[in-house]
């Protein structure tokens, strides 16, 4: 009975010993197999190469991206500086301007001038009319203000606002100087005054003409007052030596330059009006 069972414990122990030899063996591999995947990674991570052997460029600092720059090679600018005597020499925007107003009058008074029959109606509008009575006080007001001029043909018709105005607006445009004979309102419009405008004649003409040089003559004495105006200042500056002699001659040659633009532009504005006037 024990030599039975002492093979049997023998064999026993002998097959546990060999699975569990079979089993580290078989465990073995497996486990080599996964510390070689741990260590070492089935594809390299790739590396990205340049060809260029140039270093990158840097976007230039601009408005946009100068708050991100380091450096700002501009320097700040600031307000402009006092204007120097060179620069108010080369000024001529006073000159023109003086000019300017000159050219300005002369239209505005050859707009007023009347021939051949016809008659600015501003000029009746501007007309003084005094209203009132020495008791209870007059007063002096512009036709324009308190009457309406409407011209039709050769004929002006004044339109009063009120009864009172008719005989103080009668009263002015008979005593201007423009020859005009206002008429009594009609029934039917008792507030409007018709004055008929004169036939055209050849003094009228000719005053005409004659205001017309005088008012030509006025121009070109503002266009001389504003020369002297620069002129002077030129040589104040000349006299200090504040300037080059260089620049004193090329802004006096700029200055004739412009003087002389502005009495070509009085006498061409002139003779147009003669020839309008002439015609009528």
């Amino acid at each position: 009975m024990s030599q039975t069972l002492t093979p049997r414990i023998a064999l026993r122990l002998s097959s546990r010993s060999s699975s569990t030899a079979s089993a580290r063996w078989i465990e073995s591999p497996c486990r080599n197999f996964c510390a070689f995947h741990a260590s070492s990674p089935l594809c390299a991570p790739r590396t990205l190469r340049s060809f260029s052997k140039f270093p990158p460029l840097w976007k230039k600092a601009g408005k946009a991206n100068k708050s991100h720059a380091k450096t700002d090679s501009s320097p700040p600018v600031g307000q402009a500086g006092e204007p120097t005597p060179t620069d108010d020499i080369y000024d001529m925007a006073e000159l023109e301007a003086s000019i300017l107003k000159a050219i300005e009058k002369l239209t505005h008074d050859l707009g007023q001038l009347r021939s051949g029959g016809r008659l600015n109606p501003d000029i009746v509008e501007n007309l003084k009319v005094q209203l009132g009575t020495a008791g209870q006080g007059k007063e002096t007001l512009r036709l324009g203000d308190i009457a309406q001029v409407v011209p039709r043909g050769r004929v002006l018709n004044i339109i009063c606002g009120d009864d009172a105005h008719i005989k103080p607006v009668t009263t002015a445009i008979a005593a201007s100087p423009h020859s005009l004979t206002p008429l009594a309102p009609e029934q039917n419009n008792p507030l409007t005054i018709q004055v008929p405008l004169p036939p055209p004649t050849g003094d009228t003409r000719r005053d005409a003409i004659e205001a017309a040089k005088k008012a030509a003559e006025k121009a070109d004495a503002m266009v001389q007052r504003a020369r002297q105006e620069h002129n002077k200042l030129v040589r104040k500056y000349e006299v200090n030596r504040d300037v080059r002699p260089d620049d004193v001659q090329k802004s006096k040659k700029r200055m004739e330059e412009v003087v002389k633009k502005g009495h070509d532009e009085v006498k061409r504005i002139t003779d147009g009006a003669k020839k309008v006037l002439e015609s009528q």
